[in-house]
């Protein structure tokens, strides 16, 4: 599986996804429908949640591509939810990627959107972004 592992990553077709913090690089390999995220099955390492399994692989059932391709993941930064979000558009745009067509299919579903929510900064004078000191009136 190493040596499998290595080719894929020397390939060109990357599917890079962003979310809040997190970054996802997601590579599609032919196979049996395996998850594989940081080296960790998929589901071990999304603590067994069907509603982040099943955001990962809603593109390739859009597509009807199930148990054709494996997904393997490297995502670091942001918790779960964000990496769930972030590997969900790689994957969707790996797909647009290998046939230009899945773009038509994939786009009304928003599948292709990049979520630009980010944290807001935080400003002087307050704890947090908007979080001020508590006001005393006497």
């Amino acid at each position: 599986m190493n040596t499998n592992v290595e080719l894929v990553f020397q390939r060109k077709s990357i599917g890079l996804g962003k979310r809040k913090q997190a970054i996802a690089r997601v590579f599609l390999v032919p196979g049996n429908g395996n998850l594989i995220i940081n080296k960790v099955p998929g589901e071990k390492y999304l603590q067994y949640n069907a509603t982040y399994l099943n955001k990962i692989w809603s593109p390739i059932k859009q597509l009807n591509l199930d148990n054709q391709y494996d997904i393997i993941v490297l995502v670091n930064g942001g918790g779960l939810t964000g990496q769930t979000d972030a590997i969900r558009l790689g994957v969707a745009r790996l797909l647009c990627q290998m046939n230009p067509e899945n773009r038509s299919i994939l786009k009304p579903f928003g599948f292709l959107t990049r979520d630009a929510r980010i944290k807001e900064r935080k400003k002087y004078g307050l704890r947090k972004a908007r979080k001020a000191p508590q006001y005393s009136k006497r």
